[in-house]
């Protein structure tokens, strides 16, 4: 599947794209071959983490050329949670010890490759590969860091805590020429690429509008089901190092001190839901559904973000909301709408609208069934809404099945190996993409809790408030009928193509009347 990502049009408006990739002898490490084993290491290694480490394990034990090298949590572990679905090898275990103890490496090995700071790891030579599974506000630091020593970067989504982060990370990778990959594993699927083709030709008209979204259910309250147990205490959890109050990254302390925030189980095991750390389901979910439906629309930077929702319901302490929306509007002249609500499981819908058809996609889980496209009934008058199923024009049937994470990062250790300086960094998931995906959900995070729109200025690559020129822009397009390129002085992607309509001949008849006479109607 090639990656769609439109690299030139974000590049264009990058600082990144005047350097030429800085592959210094200490950052660029020498490009393993085929048969050379990649050492992996593996920082944060709570819940999701220990999927990865599954895979890594799995394709050791296959024989193929990698090794589950090191391990780095400030909390000891617990070999109690975290029972693998259907696990024949009775995998269990979260945190430094029960990690380190999975992926074969023995307690002896020292801080190189068991440790509860990050540094000790990424310092070490042997490691090629490290992936980032932290808590948010950790992964800008520890993967620039990790770029910095010559390692290839996996990390989490989302991509970071904030927009800046992100940015820099871009920048990071640009500079470094590492290899990196934002795991949000839909990416593996083919059912994006094969919307974008199906858009890119121009078969759905104008691309208007795309909708997602990630609706759960709780009965005890979203991410609280991450359990607190009495021997989690600060003698086995290093907080400090948690709340990274005594690292900076762009002059900013990546978190709060302990006398700002003594240590509390929830907020160690259930992270998620305090504004220091993450993004509630803006960043954890929306993250994943914006990522690949941009992709497929073939759009990035949002250039205006709304947000909306509330705390409706989950009254248990908590800093981020129950219920949320973001509407994201792109200068191509489209619309993204997110929606989500942790308290009832029907979803929304994935759907792209264009002027002559909608794609729907079908089916979910780690790979999407594929897609539907019905195609639209013109009217020259008022039209119902179409009610009842009706046949599609087209459909994609997804071939893919299995773990998308496994495949995202098969993906992205066949890169790790490239010689290519430009093609290593192409993988399924890029940090140009993920940047972009987590600048729109983060917007909505700031609009919501700060009360205002916010627009995105390319040239300096940073949020700004909205003013009234969003709306102004788009009326003064109407008055001058041209087309995008004409009228606002750029070339909008395949699929997006400016105003199709066919006016009535008795639209000849609108015109101000000037000093009385009718307008000439030509």
């Amino acid at each position: 599947m090639e990656n769609p990502v439109n690299r030139r049009a974000f590049i264009a408006g990058t600082a990144a794209a005047s350097a030429a990739l800085s592959l210094t002898a200490d950052s660029y490490a020498r490009i393993k071959g085929a048969n050379e084993k990649l050492n992996i290491a593996f920082l944060g290694t709570g819940g999701r983490c220990q999927q990865h480490i599954d895979v890594i394990v799995d394709l050791r034990d296959e024989g193929k050329p990698v090794v589950p090298f090191a391990v780095c949590d400030v909390w000891d572990g617990d070999e109690t949670l975290g029972k693998r679905n259907n696990d024949k090898k009775n995998r269990t275990g979260r945190g430094l010890y029960p990690s380190a103890k999975t992926c074969g490496i023995p307690m002896d090995a020292g801080k190189g490759r068991i440790s509860k700071d990050y540094r000790t790891i990424i310092d070490n030579k042997d490691v090629d590969v490290v992936c980032i599974a932290t808590p948010d506000h950790w992964h800008a630091k520890m993967a620039i860091d990790a770029m910095e020593r010559g390692k290839d970067v996996y990390m989490e989504k989302p991509m970071t805590k904030t927009i800046e982060e992100a940015i820099m990370v871009v920048d990071a990778a640009v500079k470094y020429g590492r290899t990196v990959t934002v795991g949000v594993q839909s990416m593996a699927d083919p059912t994006w690429q094969a919307a974008y083709d199906y858009i890119k030709a121009g078969k759905l008209g104008h691309v208007l509008q795309g909708t997602t979204s990630y609706y759960r259910n709780s009965s005890v309250g979203q991410w609280r089901y991450y359990p607190l147990k009495k021997d989690m205490t600060p003698k086995n959890i290093d907080w400090k190092m948690f709340l990274g109050c005594d690292f900076e990254l762009g002059g900013k302390k990546l978190g709060p001190t302990p006398e700002e925030m003594p240590f509390d189980r929830a907020i160690w095991a259930q992270w998620r839901c305090y504004w220091p750390f993450g993004g509630g389901m803006y960043t954890d979910l929306f993250v994943h559904q914006t990522t690949h439906l941009i992709a497929a629309m073939g759009v990035r930077f949002p250039a205006r973000v709304v947000g909306g929702g509330g705390l409706y319901m989950e009254y248990d302490g908590r800093d981020v909301p129950d219920v949320a929306t973001v509407v994201a509007d792109y200068d191509e002249g489209c619309q993204v709408i997110i929606s989500a609500t942790m308290l009832n499981d029907v979803q929304l819908g994935e759907r792209i609208r264009g002027h002559l058809g909608t794609i729907t996609f079908t089916g979910g889980g780690d790979y999407m069934k594929g897609f539907e496209v019905h195609g639209q009934y013109f009217s020259g008058g008022p039209s119902k809404p179409k009610m009842g199923a009706e046949a599609p024009i087209h459909t994609f049937e997804n071939p893919k099945t299995g773990n998308a994470t496994r495949a995202l990062w098969e993906n992205f250790l066949a890169h790790c190996r490239m010689d290519d300086k430009v093609k290593r960094r192409e993988t399924l998931s890029t940090p140009e993409l993920g940047a972009a995906a987590f600048a729109t959900v983060n917007m909505g995070v700031q609009s919501y809790r700060f009360g205002k729109a916010l627009m995105w200025d390319k040239a300096k690559r940073v949020t700004k408030d909205a003013d009234a020129s969003w709306a102004q822009q788009w009326e003064a397009r109407s008055k001058k009928r041209g087309k995008p390129n004409e009228v606002m002085g750029f070339n909008p992607p395949a699929g997006y193509t400016g105003s199709s309509l066919t006016p009535p001949d008795y639209q000849k008849l609108e015109g101000p009347w000037t000093g009385g006479k009718e307008p000439s109607g030509d």
